[in-house]
This record gives structure tokens, C-alpha cells and sequence, in this order.
């Protein structure tokens, strides 16, 4: 039993153990962090790689960032992004996506930035020794007083809540599902792999020569994807600070292809399996507003440090907590990159999970399923929402006459439809309840409501209105205070 360990203290802040430090998890860390909730954080990985390419972020996390007092070093970051245009390799538009109506809905521009800047950036918000590389979970238990986290290399970790946070093959996702499987209390639509239709392979280069790259001179992102001409492949280049390109190839599966590229399932975001694919695209144009002297995908490859190939998995699943333990970003819902929303996902989550957490003072497991329950009713709909954005997105980059009619049934659509299609890109705009809020006026569509938001600062004022009235008295009642914001 957990109990039994001497390391358990009991305290009326329950420790919160993250597993995955990647964007979702680490935002999730930074506002723990803020809110003076007890926390460590560990991830399998030895070392920080900078896999992956880039993000465009704006409106939809402007709020957070300027609450955690990071966004004007955000924006120094990143570079400001106008338009998303597909292309065909005779270099016409066949959908373009300018960027002006979610300016004007949300408030505030939207930026491109290196995932790998990025990360650094939130990392450095965070205490380094909170943060414990190379460890890898085996397995974990959990019961009525706490869980337990055990580790490859042999040691624990003990906590009050166990977070998920580590991507969409999460050994905690896996460890729990095995449980609840073998009680008979798993759906059976969150049984068996991820389906996934396409794969990818994607990274950045070191910096560049201007001179030799002049579109990398231009103070705004060049953001373009080009749809490939008979062949299966659609891909994307970005310009961003530093003068570095980021990039990505996307390969359409079939049931043959599928079968073929099933066998590095389990290594996401790695370099292996990249080297095939990697000489299959080398000669496709990176088509732009204007060719940099013929550059092709191959110039790109041979100035990326590190290419990866990964799965494109797509699966939103039902259950996203169970007694201690809570799933978060690409654990319970992978989405396709084309919905370019699965690292604002993740934030989001970070978000609702925090503000509940900031007010849970018991370590009681039907007060810690309680918040649970508030945090996956308001955060699973838009994950849905994401992943239906970016099965479309994806279909309209592919090739055949489907892929064909669809784009130009968007590229001649009017521009209230055109808007009303955005909206969700840009109507999530969370905040956190217990830093000061920021004003959010700026646009002309409303942010969403944020159930998590108005009822836990709800609970802050009781709790302020409780310790102001009685100062000598040691405040227990948040635990009631969250019972009553979250009666059904």
C-alpha cells in the first residue's frame, strides 16, 4: 500500500506528479508554479532534442502568455504571419487563408516560432530542479492515499494526482487503460492502436544564409504548403527568426502504404525510419511567393540537424481520467497538425486543469475526480472540434479530384462563411484564475466562456472573503468551496 511508505507527508496542497515535458506539460508546470501548487515534473527523454518544426500561435494564447508575463519575449521570438496559402507546383493558389479576419475577431496577430524556441522559452519558467530527465514510467499504482510512479532506472516518485501529459503513446495513458481493462470499466472505442492516415517528416534547418535564401530577409512569415502533383505528397515551408526554415512533407497513406509505414508506430517525433522518405521528396520544389534559386526539399534536408518521420495519429478518446490520474494534450485527443492546433490544445488543457487544481486542498480521491470531471466536460468538445478542423484541413491538402472540388468550394466561399469557419481557431482564449487577468477586448468576437475560469475564481473570492473575516483561522473549507462550484 502506498501508505506504508515513510516518504508519504501528508499536506493540505496536493503534490501534483507530471509525466511529459513537452509544451502541454510544461505549460501545465509554469502555472502550478504560479499558483504555488506543489509539483515535479519527468519525461523519458536523457536529453531536450529539437524535434519537430514550427507552431503559429496568436489570439488563442495571448491572454495566458501575457498573465505568465512572457509574451513580449514571445513576440521577440517569433515572426508575424499574414496568410496560409496552398498551392499547386505551378505555383497557383488553390486555397488561400488569409489571416486578416481572425486578427480582426480575436485582437492580436498571429506569429510563427520554432517549436524547439518555443519550448526553450517555457522551459526557463520553470525551477531547473523541478524537472527530472531519463525517466522512463513502467508502471504506476494509485489508491485511497496517493499514487505511486515507478520508473525504468529503478526509482519512484509519490504524489496526490498523477498528470498524463506524455504524448499520444503515454505509458500513463497505456498503464491505466491496462487497469481499467482488465476491471471491465474501458470502452471498447478506447481499445486498440491509433488509427492514422498519414505520416510526416518534418524539421528545421540551422541558420541560414539570407543572401542565398532572400525570402528568409522578409520581416513576416512566408507560410505556404504546396499540394503535390500525381503523388500522394502535400508540403509546407516556413520562414522565422534567425533565418531558419522549418518544414514538412506529408505522405497520404493507402492500406498498402499504411502497412508499410506501421512498423516505427512507437517511435513519434524520432529520427528513425527518416532516411527512405527523406530521398523519395528530396526534389520537391519549395514553392513560395518566389523561388529562392530552385529550392527544393532536398536543400532543406541537408541543412536540418535532426529529421524526424513521425505517425499522423488521429483519435480523440472517451476516458480522460480515472480516480487520480488525469490525461492531458496528445494523450487523450491527437488531432492532425493541418487543424494547426495540437500545441494550442495542449495549452488549453494546461489551462482548465490548472485552475482546478489551484483550488483543490484534499487529497480525498471523490474531491480530485470531482475537478476531473469539470476539466474534461470543458475542454472535451473542443477537442473534438480540433480534430473534426483537422481531418477537413488535411483532406483539402491531398490530391484527387475530391481533395480538388473541396478546395474550390473553400477558395470561392463568401466571407461571413469564410469567418464563421475561424471561429474556433480563435474563440478559445483561456485564462487562469489566480493571476490577475489580462484585458481581452481587443477583437470583435467574444473569448468563449471558460466554466473553469468563472467557477474557480468564484472560489478564490470565498476563500480571500474567508481568511479576510477570520485572519487568525487556518482556511480548510476549499475543498467545500469546490464541492459547491461543481454540484451537477
Amino acid at each position: 500500500m502506498i501508505a506504508d511508505s515513510p516518504q508519504i507527508k501528508r499536506t493540505d496542497n496536493p503534490s501534483i506528479l507530471i509525466v511529459g515535458a513537452g509544451i502541454g506539460g510544461l505549460t501545465l508546470a509554469i502555472l502550478l508554479e504560479k499558483a504555488g501548487v506543489q509539483y515535479e515534473i519527468f519525461d523519458r527523454m536523457a536529453e531536450i532534442k529539437p524535434l519537430g518544426s514550427a507552431l503559429m500561435l496568436g489570439s488563442n494564447v495571448t491572454p495566458l502568455f501575457k498573465q505568465l508575463g512572457i509574451y513580449d519575449e514571445f513576440i521577440s521570438l517569433a515572426r508575424v504571419v499574414y496568410s496560409v496559402d496552398t498551392l499547386n507546383e505551378e505555383r497557383e493558389i488553390e486555397v488561400p487563408m488569409p489571416l486578416a479576419p481572425i486578427v480582426e475577431m480575436g485582437g492580436h496577430k498571429n506569429y510563427i516560432v520554432t517549436r524547439s524556441v518555443l519550448y526553450d522559452l517555457l522551459r526557463r519558467q520553470i525551477p531547473a530542479q523541478k524537472v527530472h530527465l531519463g525517466k522512463r514510467v513502467l508502471s504506476f499504482t494509485q489508491d485511497e492515499y496517493g499514487v505511486e510512479l515507478q520508473f525504468s532506472d529503478g526509482s519512484v516518485a509519490l504524489g496526490d494526482v498523477l498528470v498524463g501529459a506524455d504524448g499520444a503513446y503515454s505509458a500513463v495513458r497505456q498503464s491505466l487503460y491496462k487497469e481499467l481493462k482488465k476491471e471491465g470499466k474501458l470502452p471498447s472505442s478506447d481499445d486498440g492502436s491509433l488509427p492514422f492516415s498519414c505520416v510526416c517528416l518534418v524539421g528545421q534547418t540551422k541558420p541560414l544564409d539570407p543572401i542565398q535564401y532572400p525570402r528568409l530577409n522578409k520581416e513576416y512569415c512566408e507560410f505556404n504548403y504546396v499540394i503535390g502533383k500525381d503523388k500522394p505528397y502535400s508540403w509546407a515551408t516556413w520562414t522565422t527568426r534567425g533565418n531558419i526554415y522549418c518544414w514538412s512533407v506529408t505522405l497520404y497513406l493507402n492500406k498498402e502504404s499504411s502497412k508499410d509505414n506501421d512498423s516505427f508506430r512507437n517511435s513519434e517525433w524520432g529520427p528513425e525510419a527518416a532516411t527512405a522518405m527523406s530521398k523519395d521528396v528530396r526534389d520537391f520544389p519549395a514553392v513560395g511567393e518566389y523561388l529562392d534559386n530552385g529550392l527544393t526539399i532536398g536543400n532543406l534536408i541537408d541543412n536540418t540537424p535532426l529529421v524526424s518521420k513521425v505517425m499522423l495519429e488521429e483519435k480523440v478518446f472517451g476516458t480522460w481520467y480515472h480516480e487520480r490520474t488525469v490525461l492531458l494534450g496528445d494523450a487523450c485527443h491527437k488531432v492532425h497538425p493541418a487543424s494547426g492546433s495540437g500545441a494550442v490544445n495542449a495549452i488549453h488543457d494546461a489551462v482548465a486543469l490548472a485552475n482546478w487544481l489551484s483550488v483543490l486542498n484534499s487529497n480525498k480521491v471523490v474531491h480530485i475526480e470531482r475537478i476531473f470531471k469539470e476539466y474534461r466536460a470543458e475542454r472535451y468538445p473542443a477537442a473534438l472540434a480540433a480534430f473534426a478542423s483537422g481531418q477537413t484541413l488535411s483532406k483539402l491538402r491531398a490530391s484527387g479530384w475530391k481533395a480538388a472540388i473541396a478546395r474550390f468550394i473553400v477558395r470561392n466561399l463568401p466571407l461571413w462563411l469564410y469567418k464563421i469557419m475561424l471561429k474556433n481557431l480563435v474563440a478559445h482564449r483561456p485564462q487562469v484564475s489566480f493571476l490577475p487577468l489580462v484585458d481581452d477586448s481587443k477583437g470583435t468576437l467574444a473569448a468563449k466562456h471558460q466554466p473553469s475560469l468563472e467557477k474557480t475564481l468564484a472560489i478564490h473570492k470565498k476563500l480571500e472573503e474567508k481568511k479576510a473575516s477570520t485572519p487568525s483561522v487556518k482556511t480548510t473549507s476549499a475543498s467545500a468551496a469546490v464541492a459547491a462550484a461543481t454540484a451537477i
